[in-house]
């Protein structure tokens, strides 16, 4: 594996599937996958069980069925196929980039692009629409950015501006100034 990567690769907690209060932790390291359960119950015969782990390498998790099906059983069989992935060595990095990071690199992407990438998960879902990035294209995509365009675009969303046409945003512009004007007027 990449020595700069982190001794910590995935951890989940949780808790089973009703009716069971038990209580789950996942965690797969560089080296291992260890599962943790603590029962929680009111039964007696339960009170004096302890918590239990299951450590297992990478190379035995991949061959051990029984625990792959009570992950899958917890946590979901998303959550095991992602497992599943890093006991594979198949590592998601642009899970460990910054969200200030990524926005820039996304800044370059075409609107495609974008909208495709947008579709892969939440997280990117809420980058692609974020308006840091769209101040940022809408940057790229303009010689100058007057107070007033910058203005419009905190009320209304870079997004949005940057998919309004100029016609539209020049009438946008004058609606706020002339309600700017009304308002100074209406002061003095």
């Amino acid at each position: 594996m990449a020595s700069w990567l982190p001794e910590t690769l995935f951890e989940i907690v949780g808790q089973g599937p009703a009716p069971s209060k038990d209580y789950y932790q996942l965690l797969v390291t560089r080296s291992q996958v260890i599962f943790r359960w603590w029962k929680i119950s009111l039964r007696s015969e339960y009170r004096s069980t302890k918590p239990g782990e299951t450590k297992e390498t990478h190379e035995d998790f991949l061959e051990n069925s029984h625990l792959q099906v009570q992950i899958a059983l917890i946590f979901g069989a998303r959550i095991l196929d992602y497992v599943f992935n890093l006991c594979e060595g198949k590592f998601d990095f642009l899970e460990w980039l910054s969200d200030d990071l990524l926005l820039s690199i996304l800044s370059y992407l075409d609107l495609e692009d974008i909208a495709r990438l947008s579709q892969t998960s939440r997280r990117f879902a809420k980058l692609c629409t974020s308006d840091k990035l769209w101040e940022q294209i809408v940057q790229s995509a303009c010689d100058h950015i007057t107070p007033d365009m910058r203005a419009l675009a905190q009320d209304m969303g870079w997004r949005q501006m940057f998919f309004t046409n100029k016609l539209q945003l020049q009438r946008h512009l004058r609606k706020r100034i002339q309600r700017q004007g009304s308002q100074r007027s209406s002061e003095l």
